[in-house]
């Protein structure tokens, strides 16, 4: 069995600070492998996708995460969509006329914002935005968090893509846990610090290499630290033929018929994990007047 695609919940009871570990091989490759991105993309939707792991699991209800990057730079579009159950999906848009990429986070992503969504699954969207001013994605996140919650957060995010073939992501986030007395406490603060501290000190290598309870005894071996059982982490799509109808339900059924006359058939491909729902105008009638087709059908 894999050490990694599972994500490790701890608290450090004694300093009332949660932590989160992230480890992701085989789910984050059907992300980045999914089209021919260039490294250094590959190397921002590794990241995004160990955060937004990482951001999922502080949801305290059933529902979805997604982390968007919107720029004016090299890289125009990025996003990653989690759900509570931990399921990854991904894609990102680059300008493919290119030759070569930055390598810097700043240089690949000029005028840009990071959105943050959370829509659960009974209840309203929340949506925060943050700007991409910080020189890495996780001090990005640590000032998201200082704005819209005002809880002490660290947060690490590393990439192993040495092998083409296998790209590995991870990330760690400390947050000190909301109580009813100020966040600002002076001795609150320094048990965060002190434990952010020992954390800085872990090293790619370490993260990598080292099960995830050597990283935690070699972390915080003088400290008090409870691990609760590890969660799962999948690639997963929520994309179905029944969506893709809904769409089209939108769209006049002349002009899909029109489509469908000089195409022979209406093709909608999933962006995230390239799936293709075939319609022809068997379908569009059914869709038009209600029924729509069913993901057992022809794709």
């Amino acid at each position: 069995m894999s050490a990694f695609d599972k994500l490790h919940r701890f608290i450090f009871p004694n300093a009332n600070v949660r932590g989160e570990l992230v480890r992701l091989d085989e789910s984050l490759n059907h992300i980045v492998h999914s089209y021919e991105y260039p490294v250094q993309i590959q190397r921002l939707l590794s990241q995004m996708a160990a955060a937004t792991s990482l951001l999922t699991a502080t949801l305290k209800f059933k529902g979805e995460i997604a982390l968007q990057i919107q720029s004016k730079g090299p890289v125009s579009y990025a996003v990653i969509n989690a759900t509570h159950s931990q399921t990854l999906r991904g894609v990102a848009r680059w300008d493919e006329t290119l030759t070569s990429l930055p390598e810097s986070f700043g240089e690949l992503l000029t005028d840009a914002v990071l959105v943050i969504t959370i829509t659960p699954d009974e209840g309203e969207r929340y949506q925060g935005v943050v700007a991409l001013e910080k020189p890495t994605l996780a001090e990005c996140l640590e000032e998201y968090f200082a704005q819209s919650e005002q809880l002490a957060t660290r947060v690490r995010l590393m990439t192993d893509l040495q092998d083409p073939e296998n790209a590995k992501g991870a990330g760690v986030l400390l947050q000190v846990l909301p109580t009813d007395a100020s966040a600002t406490d002076v001795s609150q603060a320094t048990e965060f610090e002190h434990i952010a501290t020992l954390t800085d000190t872990l090293t790619e290598e370490e993260m990598f290499a080292l099960s995830v309870e050597e990283i935690l005894h070699r972390l915080y071996h003088q400290e008090d630290v409870e691990v609760f059982p590890a969660q799962a982490v999948s690639f997963a799509c929520t994309c179905s033929k029944e969506r893709s109808a809904e769409a089209l339900r939108h769209v006049e059924k002349a002009e899909l018929l029109a489509i469908i006359e000089e195409e022979g058939a209406i093709k909608m491909n999933c962006q995230y994990c390239h799936t293709e729902y075939r319609f022809d105008s068997i379908d569009v009638e059914a869709i038009h007047n209600g029924n729509m087709p069913s993901s057992n059908t022809n794709q």
